[in-house]
This record gives C-alpha cells, sequence and structure tokens, in this order.
C-alpha cells in the first residue's frame, strides 16, 4: 500500500502547525488509498546540516541523518504542513529536507501551509525545491490564513471548505505517487 508521509515542518515552541498536521492526519486516516503517518521534524533532533559530503552522494556519516534518511525512504509521498516565515518555509523544514536526496527520488508532493497571506510564498519556495529533488509536487494545495482559520492567530478553526482541500491534495499526492512507483523500483 502507498505510504504518505505528512511531515510537520516547524519546530517552534507554541508552533501552529502541530494541530493543523494533526488536523490533516485526522482527514486522511478517514481514507482507505493509503497509509498516512505523521512525521514530526522535533523527533528527529536534526541540527544545521552537519554532513561533509553533499547529500547527493548518499554517503551519510552522521547517525541522525542516517535515521532521517531511513524514515523519508520508507515513504511513497509527502505532504509538507509548513508556516511561512519571511516569504519562505521554515528554517527547520529546509534543513530537514538538504540533509538527503535520493531518499526524495521520484515521490510526489503536496502542500498544506499557514500564514498571514495563507503560507503561499512558502509553498512557492518548496515547490522549487523539490524540482530539485525530483519530486513531482501536486497542484492542490491548502492555504490556512491566520486571519480567517485561526482565531487569535494561535488557535486552529479551520472553515469547513479547507477539509475538501486538504482531500484534494491527498488524492492528488496519492495517485502520483502510485504513478511513480515503477520509476521507484527501477
Amino acid at each position: 500500500m502507498t505510504k504518505i508521509a505528512i511531515i510537520l515542518g516547524s519546530t517552534r515552541p507554541g508552533r501552529n502547525g502541530e494541530a493543523v498536521a494533526r488536523w490533516v492526519l485526522d482527514i486522511a486516516n478517514q481514507r482507505s488509498d493509503a497509509e498516512y503517518e505523521l512525521v514530526d521534524l522535533l523527533d528527529y533532533k536534526l541540527p544545521h546540516l552537519d554532513e561533509a559530503i553533499p547529500p547527493s552522494m548518499g554517503q551519510y556519516s552522521q547517525p541522525h541523518t542516517k535515521v532521517w534518511a531511513e524514515k523519508i525512504r520508507s515513504f511513497d509521498g509527502f505532504v509538507f504542513v509548513t508556516p511561512e516565515y519571511n516569504h519562505s518555509t521554515s528554517g527547520a523544514l529546509k534543513n530537514a529536507i538538504d540533509f538527503l536526496f535520493a531518499e526524495w527520488n521520484n515521490k510526489a508532493a503536496g502542500f498544506v501551509s499557514y500564514g498571514a497571506v495563507g503560507g503561499a510564498r512558502a509553498v512557492e519556495h518548496l515547490r522549487l525545491v523539490m524540482g530539485e529533488l525530483q519530486v513531482a509536487d501536486v497542484r492542490a494545495q491548502v492555504t490556512l490564513s491566520l486571519h480567517t482559520d485561526f482565531t487569535n492567530f494561535s488557535q486552529f478553526t479551520p472553515g469547513a471548505h479547507q477539509a475538501e482541500q486538504v482531500s484534494a491534495v491527498l488524492d492528488q499526492v496519492v495517485a502520483w505517487s502510485a504513478a511513480l512507483a515503477p520509476l521507484r523500483a527501477a
């Protein structure tokens, strides 16, 4: 069965992303088309990139990199839950992505973002990064506004229409992940 990671891309204390990621997982768990798992960057304690050899060489030396690589390798696709900080994604998420290369290749990715303008600019940045990593990013995305989908900018209260958007992202990520399976097997 297709395995999809929902990657929580914020490690900030008091982060809004945890409620968002759990909401995405709850919606995903109502489906039977794939296995879904929440992957929280806090659980991996990745320092700033500390591998001497470029990730594209696949010669990881650090134990934390090897654990992270094994986790990402186990998935067929990803849904990144990202905040928007200064017109981009979080440094923690970008750093976690940069640790690896082949483990991301020939998989699909979707995005659920949040911020003052829904996190749209963070997703645009991530789409460029995904292209370099040979990840097929899907068109559907969820943009959650701190003004309308959160109360007092911190209590997550998404509009009902947002759940439909999550389903559209999941539909596309699962379909594309399955379509890319022959490339991963090669």
